[in-house]
């Protein structure tokens, strides 16, 4: 009889754990190194921006761009800030003159991609990977 109480109380235990659970906990479980990033609202990159913006690397040669550490590179993600010190450039006058980015927001390169970053708190808005080539 013992036991049984026993196990009675181990599941609810459980199940108030789950009902206790915000979603926001729920999904960051099963996302790895997603866990400390934020919800992120407001400017991301349309598709056609996008497009473009390959267009135009495509076009050009990337001298001397090389890829981030495996490390460094998978803790760069939306809603999280870009590190403290690391090597990130302004995209060329060009194309931050033919793609209209909204104020308090900037496109920058690091590595061999290209991030949408709010000035004042260096938080990733959207990641366009492999873009440099």
């Amino acid at each position: 009889m013992r036991t049984n109480h026993v196990a009675v109380a181990t599941a609810m235990l459980l199940a108030g754990t789950i009902l206790v659970a915000t979603p926001g906990d729920v999904e960051a479980q099963g996302r790895g190194n997603q866990r400390d990033a934020i919800e992120v609202t407001g400017p991301t990159l349309s598709v056609v921006l996008q497009a473009e913006i390959r267009d135009f690397y495509a076009a050009r040669p990337a001298a001397g761009v090389e890829s981030l550490p495996p490390g460094i590179r998978r803790n760069l993600a939306r809603g999280k800030p870009l590190p403290p010190g690391i090597a990130k450039k302004n995209v060329p006058a060009e194309l931050r003159s033919r793609v209209g980015i909204a104020d308090g927001y900037e496109l920058v390169e690091v590595g061999l991609d290209v991030f949408l970053v709010e000035v004042a708190t260096s938080i990733i808005h959207d990641v366009l990977m492999d873009v440099i080539r």
